[in-house]
């Protein structure tokens, strides 16, 4: 697998969780995430501790804490949603603030503010700590079709490129004097991403070419390998034990 790209979540440093193999933190996240999930929502206490645990990690990864509170706003949209329920959800009622709320939905609204926060969390420490190029081979080693890692892999590779051509094509409407401004305009916005669908097709097929050209068959070469040790697993698997411990604590107290 040739050399990825860095990405702007990834922030270098030397860590004890950084130094990690990356097919470690990726099962280790996984389990961690299935842990939080089954959780009773009544337990609030165990997502303070889960939270204690997140805590933790990044201070081992020397990821600071502004720095995960501004990526967490991905989940904004799952924040608005979580925020409605309390209103929608059928059940019983009380008042808070003076304002009419449904008792089921709050929990609900709860749960997913909860389990959503602590799993993006999660995935952003997870991206913090590790490469791109560094968590797709942790994908090959721990046995993912193939044929998805390389799409994921040309996905890293040429996504900026499709980014910077659709740059370009709107830099390009707007030296023209093009700008958007109603549902009249949707059609040149419409035929720009029909151009836009177009060149990246033929890209590929061009990409294509050249890989069978110089000898591709259907799988990527792999340079490095990646291989984890007892004491390394043991490590990774400190987070997930952990949170096991607690979610075990939520369903018995």
């Amino acid at each position: 697998m040739g050399a990825g790209h860095a990405h702007s979540l990834y922030r270098p440093a030397r860590s004890p969780v950084h130094d990690l193999p990356p097919h470690t933190k990726l099962v280790a996240v996984l389990a961690f995430v299935v842990t939080v999930v089954s959780t009773p929502r009544q337990a609030v206490w165990a997502f303070g501790a889960y939270a204690l645990l997140l805590a933790a990690v990044a201070g081992a990864a020397r990821v600071p804490a502004t720095y995960l509170l501004k990526r967490l706003v991905i989940e904004v949209p799952f924040v608005a949603f979580a925020f409605l329920m309390p209103f929608v959800v059928p059940g019983e009622r009380t008042t808070l603030l003076g304002v009419d709320l449904s008792v089921p939905g709050l929990w609900d609204a709860w749960n997913v503010l909860a389990k959503g926060t602590l799993g993006v969390a999660a995935s952003v420490l997870l991206a913090a700590t590790t490469e791109l190029r560094d968590l797709l081979l942790g994908l090959q080693r721990l046995r993912l079709p193939a044929l998805l890692v390389q799409i994921a892999t040309f996905m890293v590779r040429y996504g900026d490129v499709v980014a910077d051509e659709m740059r370009r094509m709107s830099i390009a409407r707007r030296s023209r004097g093009f700008e958007a401004r109603g549902v009249r305009h949707w059609g040149v916005l419409a035929k720009s991403a029909g151009a836009l669908f177009i060149r990246s097709y033929e890209r590929g097929e061009r990409v294509h070419l050249a890989m069978v050209s110089r000898g591709y068959t259907g799988t990527m070469p792999v340079i490095d390998t990646v291989t984890a040790g007892r004491a390394q697993w043991l490590r990774a698997a400190a987070l997930p034990l952990s949170a096991l411990v607690v979610c075990l604590l939520g369903w018995t107290l």
